[in-house]
Parts: structure tokens; C-alpha cells; sequence
């Protein structure tokens, strides 16, 4: 061999020693991606295995002999008709033990352990306890699917009626229980609720203060839907159409006939600032802070007797707890023969009647109030009280109020009286009749026996006002001469003027506040309470 080609060779050898080492090199890369690879294929076995110790837990609950008896739902789009019969709760009765039902409701509480699960469903006002346990129609994963379905989601549950073992005291139906056979999903809940229905439903006392979450009034109203399904709420409002059915039904069975007024109106209805102007296309118009001038032309056109039911407008920026800037007016109005008190005996009829009307068939829902807000039991006399203003400085004068002959009463005042007149007269209910004229409106009719008062009224329910009323001023003479005594431009009252310039027969009325009304009766401590979406002057929303 040359040294020549030695040193070929040698360059050949050191190539291929070259290659071998590029070839050493990849390999590195290569250990690095099977690496990788070992890794994903090791989670991929640990996931397998432990699928498998899930099928094994499946395998230990056995086959789900309870399939097809649970589940969602799909969602309804009215597919199908009278598929099966759905009772109410409040309709469950122990005598029907042994029968096998459908309900619908909400998932109000519930509470897994073991192999059984107690839950409650609630159908508005009405609640009752449920309870699946395994057992030879019943699988562990009906009971684990069932203690999974969220809070306040709606369910369909068939079930048998038990009589209970002993009373169920967390539930409205406290002598039965339903053992479940099916449970379906109709519509869930989110699970991240921000109010729980049982902190808003509780009663807290003074006692219970810091022991239990506490609702409070503007998470309340923030979360409204929530918490208008709480038995209390479910009850106030169903209560409080009564009040407005009763109203009607009362004054229709007198021939009052129901007349419905404009809200968007061209002037203030009773003057002064406390109006919402709104814009009117080129121009601007005022929600109506009562219906009285159309009542009163009602009156003037030969109707007679008038109410009406409807959204009062008031712009007054009264933080309190019974004040509102929206309301529900029932207002009446009502011409007599030959003196007032025609019209104010007809009012107070009209209340003793909606009183024992709400007594008689709201029994349930002021007994479903007073399990979270207890109030004494609202008191009245048939027929009502019936004093005269003097009457009434006279007992705050002795009670040590100071104030004049024709002062009028502050709300502090007004409250006493009512305490005063309940120790008296057993009362929660009364009326005040004979206000001085100073402190009431321009169209108030004077008294002819003394002109420092007027034939005006209020009535007031556990001392708050509830209805101020008067006879009106009807010839339109009188009126411009009252009109100019209390300073009111003529000319931003000319059409209520017009209106009697045509003969009007002697009338007077008033107007009372639906959600006063309701607070009041039920004893509640603030109005919001009683008015489903209320609007103050720092809420106007949902």
C-alpha cells in the first residue's frame, strides 16, 4: 500500500467515523422524542387504569337497573300533549297514602348519604320532602344523579305518598312524604347561585344574628326573580291581588264603574315639582301623579261612581320605608245626594269588606308571611272608627305632643295616634275626617260650620296613612277664588276649571296605595316588600 493510499483509507475510516458519530448524535434527538413519547404513553396508561378502577366501581354498583327512570329532560318545544298528569304540591293530602303521583317543582334542598338521598321540592308556596333509596327499582347511580341536580333547577318527580313517620317540621307538608321512582330534569339551574333560598326565606331574630347568612334588602331586590320565590314572597304578592280583586268585586257590587285615565298628561296633576317631565315628541308632557282630574270629569259626565286601578307617578326624593316614586293607585270617585259622608261611609265599607275578605280566604298566605315576618293580627271594627281632627290634637296633646289647632300631623305624630287609637278603641284600622283647610289643596270643599277646617279625611292603617280623600270643589266660580288663595297660576289648571263649567253634581273620593295597603295589613317594615319590581329614587331596575 502507498503512503498515499494509506492515507485515503485512513481519510475513508475517518469518514466513516465521521458518519458514525453523526449517526450517535441523532440518536440523542431521537432518545429525547421516544422519551417524550414513554412519557404520554404513561399517562395514557395511568388514565387506562384508572378507567378501569372506574369501570371496576361501575361493575361493584352493578348494572343500573334504574335506567331510563332518571336523567334530563330534552327541552321542551311543545312536542307532545298531555303526556302524564302533574298534581300540585299544596294538593298532596295524608289520606291519599299509597297513591302514585307526578309533581313538578323546584329543587329546594338536598342531601346525599350512603344509599339513600332526602331532598325538598317546593311548587310556589307549598314544599314537601322526597326521599330515593336503593332498593330493587332504585340504583346507586339514580341516588348519585340525583344528589348532583343543582339548586333550584326544575324537576318532575314521580313518587308514591307516605304518611309520615313524624312530623316533617322544615316543610309546609309536614304529615307526608314521597318516595321517589323517577326523577327528570326539566330545566337546571346554574350552580353558582348568588342568593341561597333558604338564607332568603329564614326568619332571623335578634338571637339568630351572626348565626345564619342574612339577605339583605338590595341583594334582594338585585336578585329579584330568586328572591320572589321564597314562601314569603309567593304569599305577600298573591295577597296582595286580593286587595286589588276585592277592591274591585266591592265597589262593582255598588255600580261603580272601572274607567281607565291617561297617564302621560300636559300639566302636572296636582301642581308643585314632584312630576317626571318627559319629553312628547316637539314638546314635553308629565306622567300623572293621579288620576284625579279624569275621575272628576268622569263624575262630570253623569257616571256617576268611578274607580280606577293603575300607575301612580311621584318625582319626591323620599329615601323611607314607605315611600315609592311608581305605585299602584286605587282611586274612586263618587258623586252624593246630600253630604259627603255619603262617599266616606261607602269608603270605609269598602275596606272592613276587603279586610274580611283578605281574613277569610288569604288565610294561608298571612299565615305563610307570618312564618318569616310575624306581625299581630290586623284588628278593625265594623263599621269603622270615625273621629274629627280636634279629637285627635286632643290625644297627642294629652299623649305630650305640642301642636296647634290647625297644625297638620307629622309622620311621628300620625304613628302615636295610631298606638294612641289602637289602646283605646282596639282598632288598627280608623278614620280621620275634618282636616284644617290650611293644610290641604286648593279644590278641598271648606267646612260651611267652621272655615278653619274642611270636609276632608284621611284613614290610616296601624298609624301610617293609607287614603286621603275630600269633597272637590265643583263650581268652577268658588274654585278660581280658592285657586287664587293659594297662589296656583289659573292658567295650568284652566282645563281642570273647564271641566265644571257645564253643571257637576257635588262629589268627593280618594286615592289609596295598593302596596301601602298590603305592607300595612301583613305588618311588614317596608314597602319594597310589597311592590314586586319597586322603584325608588335610587332603584329603577330590574
Amino acid at each position: 500500500m502507498t503512503e498515499g493510499e494509506n492515507k485515503e483509507n485512513v481519510k475513508a475510516k475517518g469518514g466513516e467515523a465521521s458518519g458514525e458519530g453523526g449517526e450517535k448524535e441523532k440518536s440523542k434527538g431521537q432518545m429525547k422524542k421516544e422519551a417524550k413519547k414513554a412519557e404520554k404513553a404513561a399517562k395514557r396508561a395511568a388514565e387506562k387504569e384508572q378507567k378501569g378502577q372506574g369501570g371496576q366501581q361501575q361493575e361493584t354498583d352493578g348494572p343500573d337497573i334504574s335506567e331510563g327512570k332518571y336523567g334530563v329532560q330534552e327541552m321542551n318545544q311543545s312536542k307532545q300533549k298531555n303526556v302524564m298528569e302533574i298534581v300540585s304540591v299544596k294538593s298532596l293530602k295524608a289520606k291519599d297514602a299509597g297513591t302514585k303521583i307526578w309533581i313538578r317543582g323546584r329543587l329546594h334542598t338536598s342531601r346525599a348519604k350512603g344509599k339513600q338521598c332526602f331532598f325538598v321540592i317546593r311548587d310556589q308556596q307549598e314544599t314537601v320532602q322526597c326521599l330515593a333509596f336503593v332498593n330493587d327499582r332504585i340504583s346507586k347511580q339514580m341516588i348519585k344523579f340525583i344528589a348532583h341536580v343543582s339548586k333550584e333547577s326544575i324537576v318532575d318527580v314521580q313518587a308514591e305518598i307516605v304518611k309520615a313517620g313524624e312530623k316533617i317540621e322544615s316543610c309546609s307538608k309536614q304529615d307526608i312524604e314521597l318516595h321517589v321512582h323517577q326523577v327528570w330534569v326539566v330545566s337546571a339551574s346554574d350552580p353558582q347561585l348568588p342568593l341561597q333560598i333558604e338564607d332568603a326565606a329564614r326568619k332571623v331574630t335578634e338571637e339568630d344574628e351572626g348565626t345564619f347568612a342574612k339577605v339583605n334588602q338590595d341583594t334582594r331586590l338585585d336578585n329579584r326573580i330568586l328572591d320572589l320565590r321564597t314562601p314569603a314572597n309567593q304569599a305577600i304578592f298573591r295577597l296582595e291581588a286580593g286587595v286589588c280583586s276585592l277592591f274591585r268585586e266591592v265597589l262593582a257590587k255598588q255600580g261603580f264603574v272601572e274607567i281607565h285615565t291617561p297617564k302621560i298628561i300636559s300639566a302636572a296633576s296636582e301642581g308643585g315639582a314632584n312630576v317626571f317631565k318627559v319629553s312628547y315628541f316637539k314638546g314635553s308632557a308629565y306622567l300623572a301623579q293621579s288620576p284625579q282630574l279624569y275621575k272628576q270629569m268622569a263624575i262630570a259626565a253623569d257616571f256617576g261612581k268611578v274607580f280606577t286601578v293603575g300607575g301612580v307617578f311621584r318625582a319626591e326624593d323620599s329615601n323611607t320605608h314607605r315611600h315609592l316614586t311608581e305605585f299602584v293607585g286605587l282611586d274612586m270617585e263618587m258623586a252624593f245626594k246630600f253630604h259627603y259622608h255619603e262617599v266616606v261611609d261607602t269608603i270605609g265599607n269598602m275596606f272592613t269588606q276587603i279586610f274580611k275578605g283578605l281574613r277569610d280566604r288569604y288565610q294561608g298566605e298571612i299565615a305563610t308571611v307570618n312564618t318569616q315576618y310575624p306581625a299581630e293580627p290586623f284588628k278593625f271594627l265594623d263599621p269603622p272608627l270615625r273621629l274629627e281632627f280636634p279629637e285627635a290634637v286632643a290625644m297627642l296633646r294629652e299623649a305630650g305632643v305640642e301642636m296647634g289647632d290647625e297644625d297638620d300631623l307629622s309622620t311621628p305624630a300620625e304613628k302615636l295616634l295610631g298606638r294612641l287609637v289602637k289602646a283605646k278603641y282596639d282598632t288598627d284600622f280608623f278614620i280621620l275626617d275634618k282636616f284644617p283647610l290650611a293644610v290641604r289643596p286648593f279644590y278641598t270643599m271648606p267646612d260651611p260650620a267652621d272655615i278653619k277646617y274642611s270636609n276632608s279625611y284621611d284613614m290610616f292603617m296601624r298609624g301610617e296613612e293609607i287614603l286621603s280623600g275630600a269633597q272637590r270643589i265643583h263650581d268652577p266660580n268658588f274654585l278660581i277664588e280658592r285657586a287664587k288663595h293659594h297662589g296656583v297660576e289659573l292658567k295650568t289648571i284652566a282645563a281642570y276649571i273647564d271641566s265644571f263649567r257645564y253643571g257637576c253634581p257635588p262629589h268627593a273620593g280618594g286615592g289609596i296605595g295598593m302596596e301601602r295597603v298590603t305592607m300595612l295589613y301583613l305588618g311588614l317594615d317596608n314597602i319594597r316588600k310589597t311592590s314586586m319590581f319597586p322603584r325608588d329614587p335610587k332603584r329603577i331596575t330590574p
